[in-house]
């Protein structure tokens, strides 16, 4: 009996003696995210494609742009009401 009471305090003993692994700053957002001053569109890929976006516009027409893999500069975070993929690559 002892044996089993002895491997089940063993076995509790090396759970408290995990350890967590460091975790890297969070990496951009996929899709449209703001920053303080600027608005981004983050294009999350792993085929290398090119998507259209409609970026919306405050007090300005609305529009399409092509975007590559990774992070697009859309302007001021001000003026750039939000964006999102439209639904065809270019």
């Amino acid at each position: 009996m002892t044996g089993a009471l002895g491997g089940a305090a063993l076995a509790l003993t090396s759970l408290g003696t995990v350890t967590t692994a460091s975790v890297p700053a969070a990496a951009d957002p996929c899709g449209f995210y703001e920053t303080h001053a600027d608005a981004f569109y983050n294009h999350c890929t792993s085929d290398g494609s090119s998507v259209v976006i409609k970026v919306q516009v405050a007090l300005a027409p609305d529009y399409e742009r092509c975007v590559g893999p990774g992070r697009s500069w859309l302007g001021s975070a001000s003026k750039i009401q939000g964006a999102y993929y439209v639904g065809r690559t270019c």
